[in-house]
């Protein structure tokens, strides 16, 4: 790559140099002859890949939950052990702010690819960790404080992964295509997830029988995500730096994150609110919904583990088309447009599932609701990016979006669990509901940050 020379408005990293006037009138006959732009795929590949094996192996301690559970929390009710599972993935959800801040400070003082880096390194050492626990039955109640010890190392892992790679994406993106190329953050995230899940779906229908999954085949995912990730740190190491840390590294004498944040209370709040119900409804639809078909909808685990495969594909397809829709039309109408049909949707969809029987129509509700969702999963990390200055803007994407989640994302699971065994589970359809209410009145009040964006 050292011989790659650069072309008008990118420098030889394949990154817009925003003070050349030629960056704003690249014809596409001239991106697809410029060499900078193979760097810059090359660098958005490299981050992605760590992104999606980080979101797999975070995701296989929920497709596998169903045949684990009974390893470190036997009860005689199968609910009560989802529950308690449940329990320790929304714990791993919690550690997730310390993770943003700490993991978000290093990006914004070291840089972007040093703290992605350190990030797979720790959900590598998390995925080994439980893939050699000793179960219940050997070790008693050590059991699942160990597997609670390594879920918090996920967790402080992915706190940190999500607002350094939302930044990374989007500030070796071209201003043009921004929405377009930080949506492939949700690509490799749900593609992580759809990699936990068809791993689920071959062990369970060509490798493995129920009873060995039950006893030791839930630990060959855990292994595999630890091997991916030292396949994610190599990539990771050789990515380049992007442009505007290396510039505001230039600039900066004396850099205090933390104290320049706090001077952003009306960014932070944004984040915070244009969070809270996209977040909900993405876990309830992707994390949440398999459990849903099994012990709602009364499907077999067989069923639910295809139609999750087959809904999260054409979600993961939909990505980029509603990230490149946000480069022509802006970001709030698209988040307007989620923010609307989730509110008014979203009890009827839920309410329309638990009432079917039949696995196809399962499969178009939940489809028409990850395209719902689309609105906000594909542009809410260049949203985000777009509201801070280079200085800060890692922490400032990580800190309050993984409180919001810890809160609202990481819960979905546990509270929908928890009403369903009170015999009220028709309030957590009008819980989802109302937080998206919340963030529809965020999205109509908000500027478009497209239009005034901290990148220009």
């Amino acid at each position: 790559m050292a011989g790659l020379r650069p072309c008008a408005g990118f420098d030889r990293n394949g990154v817009v140099n925003p003070s050349s006037p030629a960056s704003a009138s690249v014809t596409s006959s001239e991106a697809t002859a410029d060499p900078g732009l193979r760097q810059r795929l090359l660098s958005i590949f490299g981050g992605s890949v760590g992104n999606l094996i980080e979101w797999y192996d975070f995701y296989i301690y929920s497709a596998f939950s169903l045949y684990f559970a009974k390893a470190f929390f036997p009860n005689a009710n199968p609910v009560v052990e989802q529950l308690n599972t449940a329990g320790v993935f929304a714990l791993g959800f919690l550690i997730r702010p310390v993770g943003g801040w700490v993991m978000g400070l290093y990006a914004d003082l070291r840089g972007r690819r040093s703290a992605l880096t350190l990030s797979v390194t720790l959900m590598c050492l998390g995925s080994l960790v439980i893939a050699v626990c000793p179960t219940y039955e050997r070790i008693g109640v050590l059991a699942p404080i160990v597997l609670l010890l390594a879920r918090l190392l996920q967790g402080l892992s992915l706190g940190g992964e999500y607002g350094t790679s939302a930044t990374y994406l989007s500030e070796v993106a071209t201003s043009r295509h921004r929405g377009f190329y930080s949506s492939f953050q949700y690509v490799t995230l749900i593609m992580g997830q759809l990699l936990a899940t068809v791993t689920l779906l071959v062990l369970q229908r060509l490798v493995l029988t129920g009873p060995q999954l039950e006893a030791w085949g839930w630990r060959i995912p855990f292994l595999c995500g630890a091997s991916l990730a030292v396949f994610g740190f190599y990539m990771r190491r050789n990515m380049v730096e992007t442009d505007a840390f290396k510039a505001e590294a230039a600039r900066q004498t004396e850099h205090r994150p933390m104290r320049e944040l706090l001077r952003h209370p009306k960014e932070i709040a944004l984040v915070v609110g244009l969070t809270m119900g996209g977040t909900l409804a993405f876990y309830t639809y992707t994390v949440y919904m398999q459990k849903f078909l099994v012990n709602s909808v009364g499907l077999s685990r067989d069923q639910s583990t295809l139609i999750s495969v087959s809904s999260l594909f054409l979600y993961m397809l939909l990505q980029p088309v509603f990230g490149l829709l946000s480069d022509k039309v802006g970001r709030r109408p698209v988040l307007v447009g989620f923010g609307v049909m989730g509110t008014l949707c979203t009890v009827p969809l839920l309410t329309a599932l638990t009432r079917t029987r039949d696995a196809f129509t399962a499969f178009l509700l939940v489809m028409a609701a990850l395209v719902i969702v689309s609105g906000y999963t594909s542009i809410n990390a260049v949203v985000k990016a777009e509201l801070f200055p280079a200085s800060i803007r890692a922490l400032g994407v990580g800190l309050p979006y993984a409180l919001t989640v810890s809160i609202f994302g990481g819960t979905a699971e546990y509270v929908g669990t928890w009403l369903k065994l009170a015999g009220h589970e028709s309030w957590f359809f009008w819980y989802v509901t109302g937080c998206i209410g919340c963030s529809l009145l965020v999205y109509v009040l908000m500027r478009d940050t497209q239009r005034h964006s901290r990148f220009d």
